[in-house]
Formats: structure tokens, C-alpha cells, sequence
């Protein structure tokens, strides 16, 4: 069993993170599907048509799914590599990106293109640090 792991203990709160940014992902998923109902933009179309009544609102709440993809993987990769050696401390940045995430997502989708900036700047209180730390760490083991 998960006894005889060679990682610390305290990994287990990356994968707490980890886990729990499943759900910081369906909580954005399920805002672009409400939004494509509410607004009427249908599928395949990734944004609203130039002119729609409603184009500035679904965009809104489709540009903060589309805005964590485009960083969920790496933060979520520099979090679990770099909790190899920092495992709270990775962690704890990852948990701040993840809560940032929701933050973000609920300002954008609810108060447009201003209401992004208070969770931006809280995800950025954890993935700053961790490219940070990641640089540490190759720089300590090249250095060794």
C-alpha cells in the first residue's frame, strides 16, 4: 500500500490541491455552460459572434475558463515537481493559484472584464512563487 511510498507525508497536500482543483475546473466549465444557455451561443462557437446582444457577458465568463487553461497544467506541473522537494510550501502556492482561480472566474463572469483583477493578482500569489521555486531548485541541482 501507499505505506512504502518514497514521498514524504506531507505530498499528500499536493494531492489535496490537486484534487481539489477539479473541482476549481468544473466550477468554470459549468459557468461557460450555463452562459452558452443563458446567452444562446451554441456550439462549435468558442465566443459570442462580433454583435451579439449578450457578446461582452459570455465572453467575460468564457475568457476566465480560457484564461486558467492556458496556465492550469503548468501550474499545476510546477506545483506537484517542485513539491518533490517543498512539498507544503508548493502545495500552499498551488492552493492560492486554485482559490484565485474561483475568484477570478466568479469577478469576470459577474462583473466583467474589471471583476478579474482581485482573483488575477491572488493566483499570481501562487504561481509566482512556484516558477520561482522551480528555478531554485534547478539551480541548487546543477549546482550541487
Amino acid at each position: 500500500g501507499m505505506s512504502k511510498t518514497l514521498l514524504p507525508k506531507e505530498y499528500g497536500y499536493v494531492f489535496a490541491v490537486l484534487g481539489g482543483s477539479f473541482f476549481m475546473n468544473l466550477y468554470l466549465t459549468w459557468n461557460v455552460i450555463s452562459a452558452r444557455k443563458k446567452y444562446d451561443v451554441k456550439y462549435p462557437a468558442l465566443y459570442a459572434p462580433p454583435g451579439h446582444k449578450f457578446e461582452k457577458e459570455f465572453n467575460s465568463v468564457q475568457r476566465a475558463h480560457q484564461n486558467t487553461l492556458e496556465s492550469y497544467s503548468l501550474v499545476m506541473l510546477q506545483m506537484c515537481l517542485c513539491g518533490l522537494v517543498y512539498p507544503v510550501t508548493s502545495a500552499i502556492c498551488g492552493g492560492l493559484w486554485v482559490a484565485g482561480r474561483f475568484m477570478y472566474g466568479f469577478g469576470y463572469a459577474n462583473f466583467g472584464p474589471t471583476g478579474r483583477m482581485v482573483g488575477g493578482i491572488f493566483s499570481h500569489l501562487g504561481d509566482i512563487p512556484l516558477i520561482i521555486i522551480c528555478c531554485k531548485i534547478a539551480y541548487d541541482m546543477i549546482n550541487k
